[in-house]
């Protein structure tokens, strides 16, 4: 459930291969053995001190140890994983389901946990009582779930404090399978609200593929890619006119300026061949007019090049790549371009406002260092654009998961057991799951 709409996400959404999950094809194989060795003993009624360990009962929580602080997701994928898959196949090969026989309690959807350094002090965001062999197998493929969801959730808040709450476009799919676009666009939506609520903002989301928003019902958006302009022959303001006639008015146009590596020179030009077009249509009070208002440009140079607006200083390693001398230049040169147009009187105005609300969309190498570093600056960008940077799980990005058994019931009594260095923690955003 997220805390955002109180609505918990179903398989109906998340496609989940629960028969998959059920034989264990996602299981490290050694939870599988444990499962088989339980099941064994307690056919055999197998005791040990008393205790009929094949029947085990434990008290298991899952945590992540991201400092200092977490945003999670996830929980809604897992919860629909205990539903349909906690259980065993009994001899005819039928999947028994033992949901019922758990207790679990979890938290919601785009909470925050906090960790001090300390393992044994964890904020858990799920807990389970219940016979382990009924659910010790599913460890790998929850842990998973939660990690990554809860990553990409984190590292978009993160970005997004670097930014101020300027709008982050998610680019990473084009960095991993295909298959993870969904649970990580959904991780990013969570990021997006969990910020715009702790900061009172309105940043929008931006995703680059529809599977990305189909936990959530985002659809996939963006700019014009480089090969679009060498299939014009290296034109970019062609591209951008065909573009701009073609495309529909809800697609933003937003040219990409960097093909010809000169962004100052491209932009300006398009940005006079896009108004010059809107303008003769506005004359002629054709509605389609806006099919040719320049929404904005993208700067993606390649981090080995200095474009040719940015005036070497002397070492050839600064200037490089997308820099802040070359975004201030370029808000400086749109903004004034109208000044060189041949324009009528009565029109002058509109054109100053049609340069002025053209937005920088800055891509390339963006991490929360550089974006952080720019608007330290107060570079005049509008829009970050970043890829990689999303998938961070170094060590000060770390937002893996951990599943450990705390307790065991002896005698219809709850004994702590965790390894040394554990112990059973509480989260008062735990609540029982009906």
């Amino acid at each position: 459930m997220s805390i955002f709409n109180g609505q918990r996400l179903t398989n109906d959404v998340l496609q989940l291969d629960f028969e998959g999950i059920r034989r264990g094809i996602y299981t490290d194989r050694y939870f599988e053995n444990v499962r088989f060795l339980l099941s064994e003993l307690s056919q055999k009624g197998y005791t040990y001190r008393n205790q009929a360990i094949g029947d085990i009962e434990v008290e298991a929580q899952w945590f992540t140890r991201r400092a200092p602080m977490a945003i999670v997701g996830g929980v809604d994928a897992v919860l629909e994983i205990f539903r349909h898959c906690v259980g065993y196949f009994d001899e005819e090969k039928n999947f028994v389901n033992k949901r019922d026989a758990l207790e679990i309690e979890a938290v919601q959807d785009g909470v925050c946990v906090f960790y001090h350094g300390d393992p044994a002090d964890v904020a858990p965001v799920i807990r389970v009582r219940g016979m382990y062999r009924y659910f010790g197998q599913l460890e790998t493929v929850t842990l998973g779930l939660l990690s990554r969801i809860s990553r990409m959730a984190t590292n978009t808040y993160e970005l997004l404090k670097a930014s101020k709450g300027k709008p982050v476009l998610f680019f990473p799919a084009r960095y991993d399978l295909y298959q993870t676009q969904a649970a990580d666009g959904y991780g990013y939506h969570l990021g997006v609200q969990r910020y715009n609520m702790d900061h009172r903002a309105s940043a929008p989301t931006f995703i680059s593929t529809d599977a990305q928003g189909a936990w959530w019902g985002g659809k996939g958006g963006g700019t014009i890619p480089h090969a679009l302009i060498a299939s014009f022959l290296g034109d970019t303001v062609e591209a951008m006119l065909q573009f701009a006639a073609i495309l529909p008015p809800a697609t933003p146009r937003i040219a990409l300026v960097d093909f010809e590596n000169d962004v100052v020179s491209t932009s300006l030009a398009v940005t006079k061949a896009m108004f010059e077009r809107y303008l003769a249509l506005k004359q002629a009070n054709d509605d389609s007019a806006e099919r040719f208002k320049l929404n904005g440009v993208r700067v993606d140079t390649a981090t080995n090049l200095r474009d040719k607006s940015v005036e070497p200083l002397g070492d050839p390693n600064l200037d490089l790549g997308v820099n802040p001398r070359m975004i201030t230049t370029l808000r400086r040169a749109l903004n004034n371009a109208w000044q060189s147009w041949d324009i009528p009187t009565a029109w002058q105005a509109e054109a100053e406002a049609y340069c002025q609300q053209i937005r920088i969309v800055a891509t390339g190498g963006f991490s929360v260092e550089k974006i952080a570093l720019f608007e330290r600056l107060g570079v005049p960008v509008d829009v970050y654009g970043v890829g990689s940077s999303f998938l961070l799980n170094d060590s000060a990005h770390n937002t893996d998961f951990t599943t450990d058994l705390v307790r065991v019931k002896c005698d219809g009594q709850w004994i702590d057991i965790a390894k040394v260095g554990r112990r059973p923690n509480d989260n008062p955003d735990l609540a029982l799951v009906r």
